[in-house]
């Protein structure tokens, strides 16, 4: 009896801790401060390096968000000699060199400024910073880009570089000339105003301010060489940097993000660009269903709109905007689909937050069909707080799964887009209905599957044989 509850515990703690890691970036959200976000977030990577480093490295090939990717990372290199054996040390080894080359490469060269002002530099973290330069596809672009960060990363772990980066890092000016074109192109733009426009962005712009170049010529010019993220940044805040003229590439951009820049439009112009707008957003969803599409039977949502959505300053509208691309992506999913929002509304391009959060009665609309079957699968998206009234939610999915539904036929899977610094987890509706995290729609379907660990149904062993299947594909079955 003991070790089955010793494996109901450690199921319980590693879906904790990969729902946090999914959903908090430390950042507030509408219930929680900063502070309290940071401060238990981290004392969950500390319990579960404690307690299970083996699965707390694996988490690293789930979809937990980058900002924990890093911390994981970070955690394990800072305490590198308790890694175990050779054969675990080599798997952790794999496993983070899997994620940080799937990591922003401005969030790695931060992770290893923040090794370096912890003052780890171990052999392990030297080789793994080694590795990750080798394998940059774009070594020049990075290192131009992140000049500053690359040259730290470099002199704390002593790398050996070629003559011409050592220069370019650490004494440009020993060289009339460069033959690597992106640092001669730099070189020369310290002089020339038509050699910026050929870098990057970010860096082109600190050369446009020495030259003193108008702000609009300088956007109409270097326009080609933005990045996606970075036209979204100047569309965002057009009216402060005179940006207008500089338009977005909706057809590009992922599904939540793409949820999030409509939701930041003053609701005329959503109203005035629908076409456009629902557009991108269905096409945005096929692209994410794949081979799904139209595979999921019938499907009811359950979709979070009240005025907790609202997020925090740090994560403005977060909630809503995950509810909003988890709408169209199980439209693309479902073979009939009805979507039921908390506020009663049905034009999701024009949504906002508003209002308190009657999840009990909407569930309770989604689940009477009247003569029509049931649905397969009835999904809620919300931050749990069920409100309107208190507590009606989890009445109603009780006797739903106790007297109703005991041989659950429907499918219902809570997805919740809020950490709960108190809780240290996500907020729950019942516990006879599985609740995961989610950050981005486009993991919808990953963590759907996920959420049979939640149920009770499965234990360790069944966690360990997913995450292991996990990190094989992960890591190429290296």
């Amino acid at each position: 009896m003991s070790e089955t509850m010793a494996d109901l515990v450690a199921c319980e703690d590693v879906l904790m801790f990969v729902n946090a890691a999914i959903t908090s970036t430390g950042q507030g959200e509408f219930h929680d401060g900063a502070g309290g976000q940071r401060l238990s977030l981290g004392f969950l990577h500390s319990y579960m390096l404690a307690n299970y480093r083996e699965l707390y490295a694996a988490a690293l090939a789930l979809d937990v968000n980058d900002h924990n990717a890093a911390l994981i990372v970070r955690n394990l290199l800072v305490h590198a000699a308790d890694a175990g054996g050779p054969d675990r040390r080599r798997a952790e080894g794999r496993l983070i060199a899997a994620r940080l080359e799937a990591l922003p490469p401005q969030r790695v060269l931060r992770l290893f400024r923040d090794l370096r002002r912890a003052g780890v530099n171990n052999r392990r973290t030297r080789a793994i910073l080694r590795d990750w330069m080798a394998a940059r596809p774009d070594p020049a672009f990075v290192s131009v880009k992140y000049r500053g960060a690359v040259r730290d990363a470099v002199r704390h772990a002593h790398l050996r570089v070629d003559p011409e980066l050592g220069d370019f890092l650490f004494a440009p000016r020993a060289r009339t000339s460069f033959p690597t074109p992106m640092f001669e192109t730099w070189r020369r733009a310290h002089y020339e105003q038509a050699a910026l426009y050929e870098l990057p962005y970010t860096v082109a712009e600190s050369f446009a301010a020495k030259h003193r170049i108008p702000r609009q010529v300088f956007l109409e010019r270097i326009e080609p060489r933005m990045t996606r993220l970075e036209r979204l940044r100047l569309q965002r805040n057009a009216g402060e940097h005179k940006a207008g003229s500089v338009r977005t590439d909706l057809s590009a951009m992922p599904l939540t993000r793409l949820a999030s820049y409509v939701l930041a439009l003053p609701l005329d112009e959503r109203a005035g660009r629908r076409e456009e707008l629902t557009t991108a957003l269905r096409a945005a969803a096929r692209r994410t269903a794949g081979s799904a599409a139209g595979r999921w039977g019938r499907v009811t949502a359950v979709l979070d709109d009240s005025f907790s959505t609202t997020g925090s300053g740090q994560k403005r509208r977060r909630p809503l905007a995950v509810a909003l691309a988890c709408h169209h992506l199980l439209r693309a999913l479902a073979t009939r689909y009805t979507p039921l929002w908390c506020s009663g509304r049905s034009d999701d391009l024009l949504l906002y937050p508003y209002g308190p959060t009657p999840l009990g009665e909407r569930i309770l609309d989604a689940l009477d069909t009247g003569a029509d079957p049931p649905p397969d699968r009835l999904v809620i998206v919300s931050d749990g707080w069920d409100n309107a009234p208190p507590g009606l939610a989890a009445e109603v999915l009780r006797v739903w799964r106790a007297r109703l539904d005991p041989g659950r036929r429907v499918a219902i899977t809570h997805l919740n887009p809020v950490y709960d610094a108190g809780g240290y987890d996500v907020r729950r509706l019942a516990p006879t209905v599985p609740t995961v995290g989610i950050r981005d729609a486009e993991d919808l379907p990953t963590l759907v599957e996920l959420a049979r660990f939640a149920e009770g149904r499965a234990g360790i062993e069944d966690v360990r044989a997913y995450l292991d299947e996990r990190v094989a594909r992960f890591t190429g079955g290296a």
